[in-house]
């Protein structure tokens, strides 16, 4: 391919050298394992976690006279990713066999496509912020290609002290490979990439995203140049399975081959690994070129083909996807850029607060998920999958806020115990005494109290009306925060002679 550089160089991005700055390049092929029962040109399972090699077939294991047979919804997997990545889609594309050895490779190859993929250019929006002004900066990542390819097994080195064993539950399994075009400029840009990507396939449905599974990884690709001037040798950091990882493998690999060419060295076109315990790379082999896998078609599978109306089909089942759905809720909802953002980054928070949403004020229900729901699961290491507060009850809360049942600081008590114990919301409050105080003779006798316990402060907010919220908070407090603040504060203000 035509390497073509689409970015400006933006001085905000630069890595400053010890002989001045520098900018790094950074391209990912990200390896995304399809969400399919079977494997893609066998009937074998793909369920993981299983016992070593129990889902191997006699075609994944490489034996004399077995064929690859297609499995179509890894295909369909594989156009649905296509059209979520807005590229093009091949109606025609090719198997090849791409060669070299490994022991966790039987076959002595890899059925993958070279020349022609079933999916071709396409892009990805990211978005950067906010900055300190709150802006986001959205930015344009070009995808090159997504094709599919049969995972290798996987070898273990750690189960004997001599010998290494090869567990093939693997092998066979189908992966889309999507390679981007070398767009991005920074390790905050990649890893925001990482993040959509996922995202996006999450939402698809065509891939899990389990990095921790091994379910998706990247391979980055990095270089420096001087400003301006023509891509520099690459290096590529092979399986990183973090998007954490993916940041801390780019800073330290941009800053060793600074240093490298900095004291008049070149740099070697390589593959690495990232060490995540001592957050550096290391060297782990050369890079090979395309010809030296010896590509060429695969003579045991004819030629990919279908055409527009199957394409179609799948293109009228896709989900609303994250950029469609963060702009309704911003235009629907009336929702800042930056909430819409933390709520759909994931499927399944997005349907949540749908959820909670509905019926309801999106604005409150956006701050009930993001700042109390997210905040409890962030701090106890849960995801939303997790949570012990259903949306019903979620719901449910907000509504005993505007019914003025309960109180703002009520409801956050009431939320700590629907999280921890469970319970219908207005059961709790009825049962436990937790109703807001609305009755006006009540709130005006604490309100006097607290005026007359306090006259140095009475004079104080005679000179400055706006220290008048002192008195609101002592009332609160003296009720046990169950009187209705609206109401609390009118009678200070009236008592105080404060003007509205």
């Amino acid at each position: 391919m035509t390497i073509v550089d689409v970015r400006t160089p933006d001085p905000k991005r630069f890595i400053p050298g010890a002989t001045g700055d520098w900018e790094v390049i950074i391209g990912m092929e990200v390896h995304a394992q399809v969400l399919s029962n079977s494997k893609l040109f066998s009937g074998a399972a793909t369920e993981f976690g299983k016992p070593q090699n129990s889902n191997v077939s006699l075609i994944d294991a490489a034996m004399p006279g077995m064929l690859p047979v297609i499995n179509e919804e890894c295909v369909k997997q594989a156009v649905r990713t296509g059209l979520g990545l807005k590229a093009q889609i091949n109606k025609r594309s090719l198997f090849d066999r791409k060669n070299y050895f490994y022991p966790d490779l039987p076959q002595g190859y890899q059925i993958s496509q070279f020349k022609d993929p079933i999916v071709g250019e396409g892009k990805i929006t990211i978005s950067l912020g906010p900055d300190r002004q709150g802006q986001f900066e959205d930015i344009e990542i070009g995808i090159e290609r997504l094709h599919l390819e049969q995972d290798a097994g996987k070898s273990l080195h750690d189960q004997h002290a001599t010998m290494s064993y090869v567990d093939l539950n693997r092998s066979g399994v189908a992966l889309m490979e999507i390679v981007s075009k070398p767009d991005m400029r920074s390790s905050d840009e990649a890893k925001a990439y990482m993040t959509k990507l996922r995202s996006i396939v999450r939402y698809l449905g065509t891939c899990d995203g389990n990095m921790d599974e091994g379910s998706m990884r990247a391979d980055v690709n990095v270089s420096v140049r001087r400003p301006g001037e023509g891509f520099g040798t690459r290096c590529e950091i092979k399986n990183v399975n973090s998007i954490r990882f993916i940041g801390q493998a780019i800073e330290y690999e941009a800053r060793r081959q600074i240093a490298i060419l900095e004291d008049g060295g070149t740099i070697a076109q390589e593959t690495r690994l990232f060490d995540p315990n001592k957050g550096e790379t290391r060297s782990m082999r050369s890079k090979e070129d395309a010809h030296d896998y010896r590509y060429f078609p695969d003579p045991d599978l004819l030629p990919l083909e279908f055409d527009d109306a199957f394409v179609t089909a799948l293109e009228g089942d896709l989900p609303e996807l994250p950029d469609d759905k963060k702009e309704r809720f911003v235009r629907e909802l009336g929702l800042s850029i930056y909430d819409a953002s933390v709520l759909v980054s994931e499927k399944a928070i997005a349907d949540y607060f749908e959820a909670v949403a509905e019926g309801r004020d999106g604005k409150a229900a956006a701050n009930w998920v993001i700042n109390d729901l997210l905040g409890a699961l962030n701090r106890t290491g849960r995801s939303i999958e997790e949570t012990s507060v259903s949306p019903a009850q979620l719901g449910a809360i907000i509504d005993l806020i505007k019914a003025e049942t309960i109180s703002g600081k009520i409801a956050k008590d009431l939320f700590e115990i629907v999280l921890n114990e469970g319970g219908d919301p207005a059961e709790i409050v009825e049962t436990r005494g937790m109703k807001q105080v609305t009755d006006t003779g009540a709130i005006e006798r604490a309100v006097d109290e607290i005026i007359a316990a306090n006259p140095d402060q009475v004079a104080k907010v005679q000179a400055k009306p706006t220290l008048a919220g002192w008195f609101v908070g002592q009332v609160m407090k003296a009720t046990g925060g169950k009187a209705n603040p609206q109401a609390v504060q009118a009678l200070v203000k009236a008592k105080l002679g404060i003007e509205e």
